[in-house]
This record gives C-alpha cells, sequence and structure tokens, in this order.
C-alpha cells in the first residue's frame, strides 16, 4: 500500500512538473535564453559565471511569465485549437489562479534578478513581458500587424544578454535586436502557413495577407533578405565593437541564404510541407548563427 501511495505521489509531482514547463513553454523559453546568453558572451567583457547564471534564471523567469500570461488571457481561445486544446488551463488540470500565482512569481523574480545585473537589463526585460502580454496577443486577433509589434518582445533576448554584460545599449546590442527583429518574419509566417487552419479555429490573423498566397511568401521572401543583410553588417566593421571575420559572414551568409532558397521554393509550391522545411530553416538558422557569432567572438 505505501508503495502505491509512493508512486501515485511521484505521479503527481511529474504531472505538476509537466504542467509547469507547459505552462511557461519551457523549450521556446530555454532558446530564448539561449539566446540571451550568447549576446552575454559577445560583449567585450570580462566573463562572470555568476552573471551568466542570474541572466539565465532570470531571462527564463521573464520568458515563462510572458507564457503563462498569454496562456491565461487565450484560454478560451486555446480550447478550440487542436495545437492547444491539451494546455493546462483548458484541459482542465491548472486554474486560472494558480496560472496567474505562477506568471506573477515569475515576473518578479525575473525582474529582481535581472536588476541584480543592472538597471537597464530590468527595464528591457519588463519592457518584453509588456509588449507580448498587453499587445502582442490582444492584437492576434484583431490583424496581422499583430506578428509585426510581437517581433519588438522577441528581439529583446539576443541584445539583452550584451546589455547585461556591459551594461551599455549602442549600435552593437542594437544590430542583435535587429538581426532576431528580421528573422522573426520569416520564422513567425512559416509557422503561421503551417498552422492556419488550426490559427482560424482561434480566430487567430497571423499571416500578413491573411491567406497562404503569392503576396504572403513574397513578403517572407523580403524580410529574409532584410535578416541576411543585417546578419553580415558586422563584417563591415561599422557596427562598434561587435564584429564578424570574413570566414564567419560567409558561413553566416550561406545559412541564410538556405532560408531565402526554402522562401523562394514556398513562393513557388504554396504548400504546408515547404513551409514546414522553412520554419526548420529558420530555428536551425537563429541557432547555428549565434554559434558562429560566439565561436568568432572568441577565435
Amino acid at each position: 500500500m505505501k508503495t502505491v501511495v509512493g508512486t501515485t505521489k511521484s505521479a503527481d509531482w511529474t504531472m505538476v512538473f509537466s504542467d509547469f514547463k507547459e505552462i511557461t513553454k519551457a523549450r521556446l523559453a530555454i532558446s530564448v535564453v539561449f539566446s540571451s546568453l550568447a549576446g552575454y558572451l559577445l560583449a567585450p567583457t570580462a566573463f562572470d559565471s555568476i552573471s551568466f547564471l542570474i541572466l539565465a534564471f532570470g531571462g527564463y523567469c521573464m520568458v515563462g511569465a510572458s507564457n503563462a500570461y498569454n496562456q491565461v488571457i487565450e484560454r478560451d481561445l486555446d480550447a478550440l485549437m487542436n495545437r492547444t486544446k491539451n494546455r493546462p488551463i483548458p484541459a482542465g488540470r491548472m486554474s486560472v489562479n494558480t496560472a496567474m500565482f505562477i506568471a506573477i512569481s515569475l515576473t518578479i523574480l525575473g525582474v529582481i534578478s535581472l536588476y541584480y545585473l543592472n538597471a537597464k537589463t530590468a527595464m528591457f526585460g519588463a519592457i518584453s513581458i509588456f509588449l507580448y502580454t498587453s499587445v502582442y496577443t490582444p492584437l492576434k486577433t484583431k490583424t496581422p500587424l499583430s506578428v509585426f509589434v510581437g517581433a519588438f518582445p522577441g528581439a529583446i533576448p539576443f541584445m539583452l544578454g550584451w546589455v547585461a554584460a556591459t551594461n551599455e545599449f549602442g549600435i552593437e546590442p542594437g544590430t542583435l535586436f535587429m538581426i532576431q527583429f528580421f528573422w522573426q518574419f520569416p520564422h513567425f509566417w512559416a509557422l503561421g502557413w503551417m498552422l492556419d487552419d488550426d490559427y482560424k479555429k482561434g480566430g487567430f490573423k497571423m499571416l500578413p495577407t491573411g491567406k497562404k498566397d503569392s503576396g504572403t511568401a513574397l513578403q517572407i521572401i523580403m524580410y529574409t533578405i532584410w535578416m541576411i543583410v543585417i546578419s553580415v553588417i558586422p563584417v563591415f566593421g561599422i557596427t562598434g565593437e561587435l564584429q564578424l571575420s570574413i570566414p564567419a559572414a560567409i558561413v553566416v551568409l550561406l545559412m541564410g541564404l538556405i532560408m531565402l532558397f526554402f522562401g523562394l521554393q514556398l513562393y513557388g509550391k504554396r504548400d504546408n510541407a515547404t513551409a514546414r522545411k522553412l520554419m526548420l530553416a529558420s530555428v536551425s538558422y537563429i541557432t547555428l548563427m549565434q554559434i558562429v557569432y560566439v565561436i568568432d567572438s572568441l577565435i
């Protein structure tokens, strides 16, 4: 009997942990934290392991809080979509009050943690939560421009690491911001293309033209080109202390051209399979690009 009770408690805690990961979107949060840490490593300052860990913790708290608020706000819409109907709140495994407690607690912990690094880092973290929950989330059912608004908080993490390390905001973190800003359009529109039917069930307007047409594909191509241009600009020595060697710039350029190739394919084929390839290419791009930047700065 004791064994059964112990097993039940273990299963309960496993479910609680699983729901916590889902309400904070752990995989997404970890990828965002990765961007922040990459930005920290790019900064021309001495590495401090304590600050590095605090940035990781505070960054996860801020992203996790944003995602929890988002799921509270969209709980009724989430119940309508196959992709989201099994999330903790619409599935009935977590109450709204519990989710709000998690969101508020993570917000407080995140702001305090980032403020320990410096006030600018805490300010940008707080701005990202506000824009994501109070502007981007409500606009998703109103206008496709929500993706443009959402690109602002989504672009903050890469530059946040630099600000955390230097306590300065200038052309270097501004460039990091712009790289991730332009990247988000082909990434989210490819995702929106794949999930368009499901998004429509929830009333979300994610594609720029509202349709899976050549107009949407053309905008994906244009933003991908801008992303490529901004990503290689540091090689020209005009972005302050953020620099990129010629070999690294070539690698980044080639990765960007792979994304552009899938964008051009989407323009021609306009199918979900190609959109999926573009989405996966975009995920690979943002991760590998940041790794190339960091390695290049260290050698």
